[in-house]
């Protein structure tokens, strides 16, 4: 390697350590055990901007890069370090030929066992796998699942994989044109839904008015899910027995309990390795240990639709409307 390639790179490299971002919003402290989750100093940097409705947030660690989708753009975007944001996939979530409106892209996003990005898709109303390489992205998708009871869904919105490869998932209206009262609604309830490695769906519950945000609990053993109606601001939280089935349903967070004046339900959910939960709601991300004790919120102008860690946990990247950002919690 010559001596000019050599200082390139590290001018290079110096320049993107140094790359400085506008911050927004706060970080109330609430409990003294945030400090050791997020650092005095944390900030919530402005890593992007000018979306429609940024939301499912993924780190992918060998990439170094984070996927995010643009439900009403229809897009999936990726935000690199040394290229900010560029479009990753369009369209992401809806590829039927007849004009319409609503939020028909893509939402909540994730990997499967063997790296295949799978996302809920709001237009196409469905779980789908993206059918090629995460290196060489293309509008081409295979259904996970799309009916129950040979009805189809309203439109998938958030999703988690146990490690053992099954699939949990919520189901409210939102990506449907006219929401409760489109015409093409076919199941009367807002479902959270099992979908089996042999493909079998099994609903879980269509008791909750508004399911949203989903997660699982370290030991797997514990479900959470976010409604995000605003006159039931509750996260869920259900044990799951060796059925499959959802047992003890309680109430994890009241959203009338949090200290802020916002309103709102709550949208979507991350737990880290120790328990805490993220849950993106009133005011921004509500930060909550395992027991359900509110520690802190990351206060965030506007609404706030999720949130994910890198591998490391180090960072939460967050999409809050317009934005995509970033709040470096530890170094």
């Amino acid at each position: 390697m010559t001596k000019q390639l050599t200082i390139a790179i590290i001018s290079i490299t110096l320049f993107i350590s140094c790359k400085q971002y506008k911050t927004i919003g706060s970080i109330q402290r609430l409990d003294a055990a945030l400090d050791s989750i997020i650092s005095p100093n944390a900030t919530v940097e402005i890593l992007a901007d000018s979306f429609e409705w940024s939301e499912g947030p993924l780190w992918i660690e060998d990439k170094k890069m984070l996927l995010f989708s643009d439900i009403p753009a229809n897009t999936i975007y990726k935000w690199t370090e040394e290229k900010g944001k560029e479009v990753y996939l369009k369209p992401s979530g809806y590829t039927g030929n007849a004009q319409r409106g609503g939020e028909t892209g893509s939402n909540g996003l994730l990997l499967n066992k063997e790296g295949k990005l799978v996302m809920c898709q709001h237009g196409n109303r469905q779980m789908a796998m993206m059918d090629a390489d995460i290196n060489d992205p293309k509008p081409s998708f295979k259904t996970i699942a799309n009916t129950y009871q040979s009805k189809k869904f309203n439109s998938p919105n958030d999703a988690v994989y146990r490690s053992n490869g099954d699939l949990f998932f919520t189901d409210p209206p939102y990506g449907l044109e006219k929401n409760m009262g489109d015409p093409l609604k076919e199941i009367p309830f807002q479902g959270v839904y099992e979908v089996k490695m042999n493909g079998e769906v099994k609903l879980l519950t269509d008791s909750i008015t508004r399911p949203n945000g989903i997660a699982l609990m370290p030991d797997q053993k514990t479900l959470l899910i976010g409604n995000s109606d605003s006159d039931k601001s509750f996260i869920y939280a259900y044990d799951i027995d060796g059925n499959d089935s959802l047992t003890n349903p309680r109430i994890f967070c009241n959203g009338a309990t949090l200290p802020t004046t916002e309103k709102g339900g709550f949208d979507g959910i991350k737990v880290d390795k120790n328990g805490n939960v993220f849950a993106s709601g009133p005011g921004g991300i509500c930060i909550f240990n395992k027991d359900g004790k509110i520690l802190g919120l990351i206060n965030i102008p506007g609404r706030t639709s999720n949130c994910a860690f890198s591998t490391d946990e180090k960072t939460l990247y967050i999409t809050a409307d317009m934005y995509l950002l970033r709040v470096k919690m530890r170094q």
